[in-house]
Parts: structure tokens; C-alpha cells; sequence
């Protein structure tokens, strides 16, 4: 059964929802308790799909993926490719299982080939993240995860993309009276080669987890990161302020906003935390572990100590990414010792 798609329904109830001619929302399931599913798109392409991300490499999610496509009478090999939004797992390596199976097509933003390089050769062991952190002051932190590692990659979900997406490349889907056009915009931020896919005709943007309607997205949680993530994702969100705008059709969340009404609160929340972050300075914290732990997190607006020690990494980093901006625009001074960063006003 095809539902047409409810802005105030349960956004990650299983099923296939349609939110523009020819498109089609299909949540896919993801193991834990933060976000709890993510969106696939897919994209009528002449008497196939082309479907926009695909989900975790986990059998609950294919299942459910196979049952969506049924609903939309196809299967897996009549999808034709995948145009992945960016590398993380919940995006991107259930299409590099299925392209194993089926053959369908993967592509994926340039911006990634770095990143996915590390994955692919040295298996991610997450040595950027706890370097960062180590800088951070976050050494406790660090002996708390160092107790819970990860299991490292599988091997199987992380193969090389068929082709590279540049920035500004315009993807035909179908053909003739029927096909849409999905130019590519680089989106680095969230990671440093993400992409989003806007349809100009139809008024519609694929924004995978650039522009996400009920959550910032974290920035760069990813093997190779950049030297200023925030920067970079605030400039991402000032470029899409300048295009036109368009409903927005998120990797998480329901979709029924517009892109500009969400980007401008994205911008206003981020200097909202960068004047927190500079007052917490100004009170004498001086480490980016001491300043997260001055501010609320999450919408709950809980304390660090509170997160677990997960979710107490992305708020300690992305803090780190706010003192960075602040250093930028000369607000802050950061000097290092013994290897940690050290912020005075």
C-alpha cells in the first residue's frame, strides 16, 4: 500500500509514502535509540528506480526495503542506482551490498574519496575522533570509550562507489516527457563530501543530513575530517539560502518544511551556540570538554554528564568546532599545551 505522506504522522512508521509525483519516502530502520530510522528516496526512473541513500547494511532493513519496492511493484534489480547523499553507514553501505548481489550503479559525493580511502585501507579505528577529543581535554572521556570500542568495518560494506559526484554535475533520471534532472550541490559540513540533490523543476530537495527539519546534524564524525567543520557547514547552509528554495525532503525527520524556514533556524542555532560557548569562555572555561559541559544538549537540553559517552563525544566535538569559529573571527585566542587546546577570551 502507497500512503500519501503525513507531515504530523510517525515519520519512522515502516511503509511507502508518497511526497511528490513520482516520489516516494521509505523509512528504513537503525539499531539504536537516537535516530531510529532513516529515509530512502525513490526516484521513478523510466520502468526503474533510482533511489536517493539506502539505508544500514542490516537484514531488518533490506527486508522492509524489499517489501517498499513490492509496493511500488519492482524489486531490487529494477533499481538502477543509488545516489548516496554521503559516506556514513546508515547512507551508504547497504547499496554496496545490494550492488554486489544486483549490480545497480552506486555514486557518491568526491568529497568522500579521502575519507572512504581511510575506511577501505586502515579500517577506521577512529584515531582522528580520539585525537581530537585528546586536544579537547576530553581525556576521560577518552578512558571511558576506550572501555566500549566499536567493531571495526566490515569489509563487505565498504567498497569504492562506481562513480565520483562532482559538485555542480546534473544527473538525468528516465527518460524523455517523464525524466527530471538532480543537479548535485557539494554540502561539506555534517562530512566533508556531502551532497544534496536538488530537483529545480519540481521544487524539491533531496537534503540527506545537511538540512535535517528537528536535529543539527553532528559535524564531522568521519576518518579524515576537515579543519573547520562548522565553517564549512555554515557556509553550506548560507549557499543554499541562495538558491531557490524548495520543500525539503530530509534523510531524518518527516518531511513538510520548506529549505529556507529550516536553514535559517540551523544559522540561528549556531550562533546561538556560539555566544554560549564564548560566555562559557568568558566564565573561565578553557578546554572545549569544559565548555560543553557548561551547555545544554539535545532538545531536552540535558547535561553532558548526562549523555552517554557517545553522544558526550559529538557534543564535546562540536563544541571544539564552535571554539574553532570563535578563534576564526578573532573573538577567542586558543594557545596548546601538553597537547590540549586552551581558549581565552
Amino acid at each position: 500500500m502507497i500512503l500519501d505522506d503525513d507531515p504530523d504522522g510517525d515519520w519512522t512508521a515502516p511503509g511507502v509514502f508518497r511526497c511528490a509525483p513520482g516520489v516516494y519516502r521509505i523509512p528504513l530502520p537503525l539499531p539504536n535509540d537516537g535516530l531510529r530510522a532513516v529515509n530512502v528516496y525513490a526516484v521513478a526512473d523510466g520502468d526503474g528506480l533510482t533511489l536517493v541513500d539506502a539505508g544500514w547494511a542490516l537484514a531488518e532493513a533490506r527486508e522492509l526495503l524489499a517489501k517498499a519496492l513490492a509496493a511500488l511493484d519492482a524489486g531490487f534489480p529494477d533499481v538502477r542506482q543509488f545516489l548516496v547523499t554521503h559516506v556514513h553507514r546508515d547512507h551508504y553501505t547497504q547499496a554496496v551490498v545490494l550492488r554486489r548481489e544486483f549490480g545497480m550503479k552506486v555514486a557518491l559525493g568526491r568529497g568522500e574519496e579521502s575519507g572512504l580511502k581511510i575506511i577501505n585501507s586502515e579500517r577506521a579505528d577512529g584515531t582522528a575522533n580520539q585525537a581530537r577529543l585528546a586536544r579537547a581535554g576530553a581525556q576521560e572521556l577518552l578512558r571511558t570509550l576506550a572501555t566500549m570500542p566499536p567493531p571495526p568495518p566490515d569489509p563487505a560494506h565498504w567498497g569504492y562507489p562506481d562513480h565520483w559526484i562532482e559538485d555542480g554535475e546534473e544527473i538525468v533520471v528516465g527518460e524523455g516527457e517523464t525524466s527530471r534532472r538532480l543537479l548535485a550541490v557539494a554540502t561539506p559540513g555534517h562530512t566533508r563530501g556531502h551532497v544534496v540533490f536538488a530537483d529545480e523543476l519540481a521544487g524539491l530537495l533531496f537534503a540527506g543530513d545537511h538540512v535535517l527539519p528537528r536535529i543539527t546534524p553532528s559535524l564531522a564524525l568521519e576518518p579524515d575530517p576537515t579543519s573547520s567543520p562548522l565553517t564549512a557547514f555554515l557556509t553550506s547552509l548560507e549557499l543554499m539560502r541562495t538558491r531557490p528554495d524548495a520543500a525539503l525532503l530530509p534523510a531524518h525527520g518527516p518531511v513538510g518544511m520548506r529549505v529556507h524556514e529550516r536553514v535559517d533556524q540551523l544559522i540561528a542555532h549556531h550562533a546561538a551556540r556560539l555566544d554560549a560557548s564564548l560566555t562559557a569562555v568568558r566564565e573561565g572555561r578553557s578546554t572545549a570538554h569544559e565548555v560543553a559541559g557548561a551547555l545544554p544538549w539535545t532538545r531536552r537540553e540535558t547535561r553532558l554528564v548526562d549523555l552517554d559517552p557517545f553522544n558526550a563525544m559529538l557534543a564535546t566535538l562540536e563544541t571544539a568546532s564552535h571554539l574553532q569559529v570563535l578563534v576564526e573571527r578573532g573573538a577567542v585566542r586558543v594557545t596548546e599545551q601538553d597537547g590540549i587546546d586552551y581558549y581565552t577570551t
